[in-house]
């Protein structure tokens, strides 16, 4: 697993930390059952307070993206469909509502954003096909 903290972005670094793990496992670098090295060595490795990697385990953890025990390292935890559909949408209109206000704050305007957002999205349904194409059926 390979971690950079970015000096230039505005993101706090546990946000960056949260960000680069979810993006790991949706592109299937890290798959379930894969143990993240502990807390200490990323905060060594990056040079970083050992809370700061313990605060983006945690929100991982709340994510349901890793799973932690004690004594334990963090694993990568089993992929969670959701079931409570109408609680993930909620869940990523908001987070998507805080990224779209970021951007247009930071100049992007309206339908810059919509192309933007719809060429990733098609880069990332080329992703899931080529590297989990049942996890993705739309």
């Amino acid at each position: 697993m390979l971690l950079t903290i970015d000096e230039n972005d505005n993101r706090p670094i546990y946000l960056q930390i949260i960000s680069q793990i979810r993006e790991q496992v949706g592109n299937g670098t890290l798959k379930p059952g894969d143990e993240l090295p502990s807390v200490r060595d990323v905060a060594d490795s990056l040079k970083i307070n050992m809370h700061t990697v313990r605060s983006a385990y945690l929100k991982l953890r709340e994510q349901g993206i890793i799973s932690m025990h004690l004594g334990r390292r963090a694993k990568i935890a089993a992929i969670q469909l959701q079931s409570d559909t109408a609680y993930a949408e909620a869940d990523i209109k908001a987070r998507l509502k805080e990224l779209m206000t970021d951007a247009i704050l930071q100049g992007i305007n309206p339908e810059e954003l919509a192309i933007l957002v719809n060429q990733l999205l098609e880069q990332l349904k080329e992703e899931f096909k080529s590297d989990q194409g049942e996890h993705y059926e739309r």
